[in-house]
C-alpha cells in the first residue's frame, strides 16, 4: 500500500457518502453483474440516489456487467445473457450480451467461435467503437 494512503487514511464516519451502497456491498464481481443486469431504471434510481454512481446510468453499469459476465462469468450466467440478447430494447447492450456469450463459449469451448463473428460485425458493436474509440466492449 502506498505510504502516503497509509498516512492519510481515516476510518469512514457511519453515514459517509463515501461508503459502500446496500446495493453493491458484500457481493463478488459475478453477483453484482448480474444484479445490474436484471436492475430496472427505478431500482437503480433508488439504490443511487444521490451517488456518483449515477453519472454511470444504468445503460453502462449493464454494459459493464456484460463485460464483467464475459471476462468472469460461467456457463450459468449464459441464460441472463441469453436473456439481455433477446429482450433487451438498447442495441449497444444486446452487442454486449452477444460479447460476453462469445468469451464464455470460448472459454467453454475453445472450438465454438460463431457468436463472436456476430458480435465483430454487429452494427452496434461499430458504434460502440466508434463512440469509445476501442475495438472491444
Amino acid at each position: 500500500m502506498c505510504p502516503y494512503n497509509i498516512k492519510f487514511s481515516e476510518a469512514l464516519a457511519p453515514g459517509s457518502p463515501y461508503a459502500a451502497r446496500e446495493a453493491l456491498g458484500g457481493e463478488d464481481a459475478r453477483a453484482l453483474a448480474r444484479e445490474l443486469l436484471g436492475m430496472t431504471q427505478e431500482e437503480f434510481s433508488r439504490a443511487f440516489k444521490g451517488s456518483p454512481m449515477k453519472r454511470a446510468k444504468l445503460r453502462g453499469l449493464k454494459r459493464n456487467a456484460a463485460v464483467v459476465l464475459g471476462n468472469v462469468g460461467s456457463a450459468e450466467d449464459a441464460m441472463l445473457l441469453e436473456r439481455v440478447r433477446e429482450e433487451e430494447p438498447d442495441e449497444m447492450l444486446r452487442a454486449h450480451a452477444v460479447w460476453a456469450l462469445a468469451q464464455l463459449s470460448r472459454a467453454l469451448s475453445p472450438a465454438t467461435t460463431g457468436a463472436s463473428e456476430e458480435f465483430e460485425t454487429s452494427p452496434a458493436t461499430t458504434s460502440c467503437r466508434l463512440e469509445t474509440g476501442t475495438r472491444s466492449p
